[in-house]
């Protein structure tokens, strides 16, 4: 700590309380303003100590990039300036701890571990939307954090390493070296790539990787040479450290760490999707590896990364978002013209965004009072019934199984269910048909008119015209978050 920050002491108007944490980058000071309620932290950058440029730049660009940033998973700016040669940057302190005390405990029961990862991959999803990328996610930067209703949320912190789309890059222009946390930076970021929302996923999905069997899946390398082997060489299948491990959670840690980003989930979105649904994840030859690829296909793979270009393994970080769809199908009043109208609508749109994935939903209504029988009067049970008949639903589709799921949800209010749903999976564009309007609709309001309110999400609602012409959408407005 330098000598002349002490207690008591006031920068820009805040009065420094007590300092909380010195690190190799800054120092963080619990501060208080008469202005400002809440609990405050001043970060200042370590510029008496003879260090690189480099963490004063990075200062810089959190400066910079934290105002810009807004929403409950990256802290409130306050404020910012200099006094005399010090600069200094007050933000929210963030209750809760990080999740880097968590892997003294590793490995956590792999339920807790998707939970953690789905939290985490929700924030990303919420910074990667104000075109930010944060390139140096790792445990001691995911604040777990509680939330008024009981629940968890992850807050994200230190952005002294991140990338907005439409602000300077100040680290690029001054540096042509690797930056990152040794053990959690992405292949292309080895490379010099700051560009890809997807360098986040990997970053997570080592931690995860960590959290989930107690090692690290690249270990701690110290130089770049180091750095430059995960292009080859492929990390221990968690399942062969930890038996324990369900097929589902390999399978997901191991596409986070894919070396070519277009091999890992396409949003942070995506990844939370199926850290949620795991029944729902499409396993491949990755969920059964008990191994590493032996000396040969090592060797292939490093003579690959020769001469890799930086550009090939940026893949597609600039192309559109790839969206989460959802569609809300009614299999008990099913009318075939609006079914076939509501099947015709989302093949167009799930045809103009290649990585879209599409959930298809059905709601079994449930009583208020009282307990409902899984079964019919067949016997049959009801719930394995609608899956049936989602599957069904969804065979005009042109679409392959790993870009599809299935979800009966079970709720006495039909809207409500489907907006809860839109709003815990993140869901981009809600499709949904609607029937004729009645005299009982009309006086009680309809359920896709109470979606359209109260989503949060693009809102397309699906008619049949009458007399056999052409069935097509309807446009409805997309509601205020």
């Amino acid at each position: 700590m330098p000598a002349r920050l002490q207690p008591g002491q006031r920068l820009g108007g805040f009065t420094l309380a007590e300092p909380v944490h010195e690190g190799g980058m800054a120092t963080l000071w619990r501060v208080t303003h008469p202005q400002h309620a809440g609990p405050m932290l001043m970060k200042l950058p370590r510029i008496d100590y003879g260090e690189g440029i480099n963490q004063v730049v990075g200062f810089e660009v959190e400066r910079m990039l934290l105002p810009a940033l807004s929403g409950p998973h990256v802290p409130r700016f306050v404020d910012a300036g200099d006094e005399g040669d010090q600069p200094w940057l007050v933000m929210e302190r963030v209750a809760g701890d990080s999740l880097r005390p968590l892997l003294d405990g590793a490995p956590l029961d792999p339920e807790r571990v998707a939970a953690l990862g789905a939290l985490a991959a929700q924030a990303l999803d919420d910074l990667h939307a104000q075109q930010v990328v944060h390139l140096d996610i790792k445990p001691s930067n995911l604040m777990l954090q509680p939330t008024p209703d009981g629940g968890e949320r992850i807050v994200l912190i230190d952005f002294g390493l991140s990338r907005h789309a439409r602000l300077p890059d100040l680290l690029a222009e001054q540096f042509h070296v690797p930056m990152g946390t040794a053990p959690y930076i992405a292949p292309e970021q080895v490379l010099g790539v700051r560009s890809d929302p997807r360098s986040d996923l990997f970053a997570l999905g080592v931690t995860l990787y960590h959290l989930a069997t107690g090692q690290r899946p690249f270990g701690f390398p110290g130089s770049t040479r180091g750095l430059k082997r995960r292009l080859y060489q492929d990390p221990v299948p968690p399942r062969a450290l930890v038996p324990a491990i369900p097929r589902w959670l390999q399978e997901i840690l191991l596409r986070c760490l894919e070396v070519d980003p277009d091999a890992r989930h396409p949003t942070a979105a995506q990844l939370a999707f199926d850290l949620q649904h795991p029944e729902q994840v499409v396993l491949t030859e990755r969920a059964d590896r008990q191994r590493r690829s032996g000396r040969l296909e090592t060797t292939k793979r490093w003579w690959r990364s020769i001469g890799m270009e930086a550009d090939r393994l940026a893949g597609k970080a600039d192309a559109a978002r790839a969206p989460l769809i959802m569609v809300a199908v009614d299999l008990k009043h099913g009318d075939p013209a609006l079914n076939q109208a509501l099947r015709e609508t989302v093949q167009r749109i799930v045809a103009t965004s290649p990585g879209a994935r599409l959930a298809c939903a059905t709601v079994l209504r449930t009583q208020r009072i009282g307990m409902d029988s899984n079964l019919d009067a067949q016997g049959r049970n009801r719930h394995v019934k609608r899956l049936v008949g989602l599957r069904d639903w969804t065979r005009g589709l042109d679409l392959p199984d790993h870009r599809l799921t299935f979800h009966v949800l079970e709720s006495p209010d039909v809207a409500d269910a489907i907006i809860d749903y839109a709003r815990t999976n993140a869901i981009d564009h809600l499709v949904m048909g609607a029937r004729g309007v009645t005299g009982v609709r009309r006086l009680l309001g309809s359920v896709s008119a109470k979606v359209v309110a109260e989503a949060g999400c693009t809102v397309t609602v699906v008619r049949a015209r009458s007399g056999g012409e052409e069935a097509a959408p309807q446009p409805a407005p997309e509601p205020a978050a």
